[in-house]
């Protein structure tokens, strides 16, 4: 295949993948007016995830402490990825798989959402996360692939990108972030 025609490919694909979230457009409001609430009772978010993921995490949180598109006051949110120190830190002495859920331990409690993200559905120190958000009483949105892995039944809400392809359900990831962003930012301050 041709530069042009695999560029051209990788496009339609996307834009494929993203024209299926029309038909996703229910749970994207659930999941959304979710964390809405949350933030109207003086909840936060909490977010994580691996890899591409990670950088999800800490996309999501930057929004809500800084702007999506409006000026307005800071919401709170914290991406459990952020702190190297503690991620070395309990994968020195705990091991990596408590990366996550030492911090949902330390920073979680109920009214807040915890937002897992992770493409497989399957990674463990995702997974101990969402576990240990449960046990604590938080509400847990889980966000993967059109398979969703173990991580499918264990979240209250889990939203499948309509594609098994990684990239693709990661396009599809940043996109519903930009949504919900947006209706938070229309929903809190209004």
């Amino acid at each position: 295949m041709r530069t042009k025609e695999k560029i051209k490919t990788l496009i339609n694909d996307s834009a494929a993948a993203k024209q299926a979230m029309l038909e996703q457009a229910d749970i994207i409001e659930k999941i959304a007016c979710k964390i809405v609430e949350c933030y109207k009772n003086g909840g936060k978010t909490i977010a994580a995830g691996n890899g591409g993921s990670a950088a999800d995490a800490l996309h999501f949180a930057a929004e809500m402490v800084v702007r999506f598109e409006k000026n307005r006051r800071a919401l709170p949110s914290i991406a459990l990825s952020e702190n190297v120190s503690t991620i070395t830190a309990t994968g020195n002495d705990f091991g990596y798989e408590q990366s996550f859920s030492r911090q949902i331990e330390a920073f979680a409690k109920p009214g807040d959402v915890f937002i897992a993200i992770s493409t497989s559905g399957n990674s463990p120190n995702v997974i101990k996360a969402v576990k240990r958000a449960k046990d604590l009483g938080v509400f847990v949105i889980g966000i993967t692939n059109s398979d969703g892995g173990e991580m499918k039944d264990m979240c209250d809400i889990c939203y499948l990108a309509p594609s098994k392809i990684t990239a693709r359900a990661q396009e599809c990831h940043i996109l519903l972030i930009h949504i919900i962003c947006s209706i938070i930012e229309d929903k809190v301050f209004s």
